[in-house]
């Protein structure tokens, strides 16, 4: 539920970035994407709105001519590469994961690989070859042996760790609550977003996060309903008002890193 002062503490982290001079970068991943929907739309027209540019985890196996199609005038919207067919192969008692250890890594090499080729085909230049784990979550064991299958970044939740051979920029806070499938809450959101800050702004050195990676917010339009548009919209209106946050590009978020040119 939305109340009026929920958004009050990452108001306030947002005053401490800029009362030090400093940048509060951001930036959105909205996953599952396969083709153009009325909620695609949705999305596309909210982030237009507020000024957000947007990247679409995008699922290979199954995406439809639609959706390309839907992009194809748009600057602001960059693709990342969704896991394979977002299809469970965690191993019984396990928690989903496509990516997982039941995997030999040749074939799972190929299928990723196949998987970044027909993103890369259908999107050209707004496409980056960078890996979104369905579910958040890959078998540790993959994750130094991407670059073999042509991919130079990882996205994941939660604070990033550094990964030889790949840019790792993780997002820090989800529009749902999955154990209750709805919309998380004002509070909660706003919450995750100002710790994340919170721990850079610290910094490595003193227990913090990666000052360098940017505050990334994640959401699933297919499964959207009115509270969860609408609290999205909040959200994008408080860091569109606020001149400490700013949005980074897609097309220089992943050039090294996660450090790029900002937007305002």
């Amino acid at each position: 539920m939305a109340t009026d002062d929920a958004f009050a503490p990452l108001r306030r982290e947002l005053d401490r970035w800029q009362e030090a001079g400093r940048p509060a970068t951001f930036w959105w991943r909205d996953d599952d994407a396969v083709a153009d929907s009325a909620a695609l739309q949705r999305l596309l027209a909210l982030a237009d709105a507020h000024g957000a540019p947007l990247w679409l985890a995008v699922i290979p196996a199954r995406l439809e001519e639609s959706l390309p199609a839907a992009l194809e005038d748009r600057a602001a919207i960059g693709v990342l590469q969704h896991g394979i067919a977002h299809q469970d192969h965690a191993a019984p008692g396990e928690r989903q994961c496509e990516l997982s250890a039941t995997w030999q890594w040749e074939p799972l090499r190929a299928a990723l690989q196949a998987g970044r080729e027909r993103l890369a085909a259908a999107f050209g230049p707004r496409f980056r070859p960078v890996l979104v784990p369905p579910w958040n979550r890959i078998h540790a064991g993959w994750t130094t042996r991407l670059p073999e299958a042509g991919l130079v970044g990882l996205s994941t939740l939660g604070p990033r760790e550094p990964v030889p051979g790949l840019t790792v920029v993780n997002v820090h806070a989800d529009l749902i609550d999955w154990h209750r499938r709805q919309y998380a809450g004002d509070a909660a959101v706003a919450a995750a977003l100002a710790r994340h800050l919170a721990a850079r702004r610290q910094g490595e050195g003193q227990g913090g996060a990666d000052p360098a990676e940017p505050t990334g917010l994640m959401s699933h339009h297919l499964v959207h309903d009115a509270a969860l548009w609408d609290g999205c919209a909040r959200l994008l209106a408080v860091l569109a008002e606020h001149p400490a946050a700013i949005w980074l590009e897609p097309e220089t978020l992943w050039s090294t890193r996660g450090v790029s040119h900002p937007r305002r």
